[in-house]
């Protein structure tokens, strides 16, 4: 059964740096697509938007509203993912969502409804 843990939510500042880690188990995820959505809390995937993916390759994709600020990256064990938040803004707020789905990332596919894995959610909050 596919686990995926998410770490490093908490408050930053406008403009601030964060750092958000997505642990996952349960296979081997060398051949997922992984990503990173945001939302509101509980468990409803629907209303939540796509904020960076990452192919196994290594190939990535943003989120218009996130791109040159966010990377998301892949961690020394495939089996985990990151995203650093830098220079945040206070519509980045929200709750993060780690999610991982078999085969190949493509940014058209990236929808909330297509991922059959998720992790709980970590929640980031804006302070002006």
């Amino acid at each position: 059964q596919v686990q995926l843990v998410e770490s490093g939510g908490g408050s930053v500042q406008v403009g601030g740096s964060l750092r958000l880690s997505c642990v996952g188990s349960g296979s081997s995820f060398t051949k997922y697509c992984m990503g990173w959505f945001r939302g509101g809390p509980g468990k409803d995937r629907k209303g939540r938007d796509g904020v960076a993916m990452i192919d196994h390759d290594g190939s990535t994709n943003y989120a218009d509203s996130v791109k040159g600020r966010f990377t998301i990256s892949k961690g020394h064990d495939p089996n985990t993912i990151d995203l650093v938040m830098n220079n945040v803004r206070p519509e980045d707020a929200g709750w993060y969502f780690c999610a991982a789905d078999p085969g190949a990332c493509s940014w058209l596919g990236f929808r909330s409804h297509l991922f059959a894995n998720w992790g709980q959610g970590t929640q980031v909050t804006v302070s002006s």
